[in-house]
């Protein structure tokens, strides 16, 4: 299992977004600093308030939307599924394509910034296409 630690300033913003990106929250892994959101049987992204951030580690914690932490690409089941997720993450209050789309024919991605700061790259890349290349 993947489990993607992310220090948040707004958690409950942070929740939104995420359950727009398809996540589930994980009531028994969830509080009031923490909320669990669980993308897949494989991949959890553990939502933290700065506070609670700050018990896993002394170094400072950055201002994602001034600095890059990290772009955390999701793969989803199709080009319509991509542009639907940006949609709803926009709609859950974050911030279309801060970074190019991709359009590579057997590959299609964009991105959308949380309202945190953090951004979810969001693709869909065609397999079948892929083997034979």
């Amino acid at each position: 299992m993947v489990f993607l630690n992310l220090p948040v300033s707004d958690l409950d913003a942070a929740i939104g977004f995420q359950k727009a990106l398809g996540a589930t929250q994980d009531m028994r892994f969830s509080d009031d600093r923490t909320a669990a959101m669980v993308h897949s049987d494989s991949i959890v992204v553990m939502l933290l308030t700065h506070a609670r951030f700050a018990d896993f580690t002394d170094k400072t914690i950055v201002d994602a939307r001034a600095q890059v932490q990290g772009l955390f690409a999701l793969s989803v089941g199709s080009r319509d599924e991509v542009d639907a997720l940006v949609a709803a993450g926009v709609a859950a209050g974050g911030r279309a394509d801060p970074g190019p789309v991709q359009d590579h024919g057997f590959m299609y991605g964009r991105s959308c910034e949380d309202p945190n700061g953090h951004i979810f790259e969001l693709f869909w890349m065609d397999r079948a296409a892929l083997e034979q290349m």
